[in-house]
């Protein structure tokens, strides 16, 4: 009966440590054998591998005796026309290069823990993320060429723990205990119209007046209107007061800018990119605190890590200073930051209006 492959049962199996040398001792060996074997089947003969491992053709030689010994197995057959591998040495090669391939696979992947390289995954509220984030991520990626940033959208709070994202901004406090929470800011709101719209119909300064106009509610998991509508106008239908109703932010601000109804938008609204005129009706002024969120274990990743530092920085009350605690007017928002306009942080937006 000739040689066959024995069964491998797992680490510490005696049968498998037996067969292929691999007891605590001389699994180093074992590799270091098959490594040899490996690089004369790729130099053709023993010189030419000596020469690329930079050894003796002696010491090569009975590197692979040495192997073959321990394995108890011929690995080579010697011809006068040079080595030839037994059908178990092609078996071990096929072993060797799968081997060789797990290691450079496993060094691929320790160099990306330690680097700016790889991918990283935001999940974020669909308001922030479009008009505010968005712009500055193009930012963070020129600053960090080698990455791939994905970038997801949506009302619906991420799920952090089945890794849908390495980190979320959310503006619904998480109440899972595995995961780490940075309150970074606070959005502040108000309701705003277009300047065609207050022609039209006039600009409501009370909520009894409010209800007199045609408003545009957002319905959504992190923000929703329509349970402040129900507050203001209880027993009132929707019907003949809501003109429209909607669940993406996006949507959300183009009805108002183009003249559709009264809703509600952050504070810093009108920088993005068209006139509105905001409703001074202080008892409809909304805040929410902006929380980050994530994975200890992802923010040990050194491109994670970065991503959360710098989202906490995009977040600077001390920068952008509507998102702090304290509700700022947009009439009193800041011309600049530092030395840039206010309305160039929103470049691009314009255009569209």
């Amino acid at each position: 009966m000739g040689w066959r492959m024995p069964k491998i049962r797992g680490r510490g199996d005696p049968q498998m440590e037996h067969a292929f040398g691999l007891t605590p001792d001389s699994r180093l060996r074992s590799w270091e054998g098959a490594r040899s074997l490996l690089e004369v089947v790729r130099g053709g003969s023993f010189r030419a591998a000596s020469q690329s491992m930079g050894i003796s053709s002696n010491t090569l030689r009975r590197h692979i005796e040495e192997f073959e010994r321990e394995i108890g197995i011929t690995l080579l057959t010697r011809h006068v026309d040079g080595v030839r591998l037994t059908a178990e040495g092609k078996l071990i090669v096929e072993t060797a290069q799968r081997m060789e391939t797990a290691a450079l696979d496993i060094a691929r992947v320790r160099n990306l823990g330690v680097s700016m390289e790889g991918e990283v995954r935001v999940g974020i509220t669909e308001g922030l993320g479009t008009f505010w984030v968005a712009p500055r991520l193009v930012e963070f990626r020129q600053a960090y060429p080698s990455l791939l940033i994905d970038v997801r959208c949506a009302m619906h709070p991420a799920d952090i723990l089945r890794l849908e994202t390495d980190v979320g901004i959310q503006i619904t406090k998480p109440t899972t205990k595995d995961l780490r929470i940075v309150r970074v800011g606070r959005l502040h709101a108000m309701l705003f119209a277009a300047p065609s719209y207050i022609a039209m119909h006039g600009c409501p300064t009370s909520i009894s007046e409010l209800a007199k106009h045609h408003l545009v509610l957002q319905i959504s998991d992190q923000i929703t209107t329509a349970e402040m509508y129900a507050q203001l106008f209880p027993n009132t239908p929707q019907v003949g007061t809501v003109a429209f109703r909607t669940n993406v932010s996006t949507t959300h601000y183009w009805m108002i800018a183009r003249g559709a109804g009264i809703g509600a938008l952050p504070t810093y609204a009108p920088a993005i990119g068209t006139k509105l005129v905001p409703i001074d009706i202080p008892e409809l002024r909304i805040s929410q605190d902006i929380w980050l969120v994530y994975h200890a274990d992802a923010a040990r990743l050194p491109r994670v890590r970065r991503l959360i530092d710098w989202l906490i920085a995009v977040f600077s009350t001390k920068r952008y200073p509507w998102f702090g605690d304290e509700f700022i007017h947009p009439n009193d928002l800041p011309s600049h930051v530092e030395d840039i306009p206010i309305g160039e942080l929103f470049e691009g937006f314009k255009e569209f209006f």
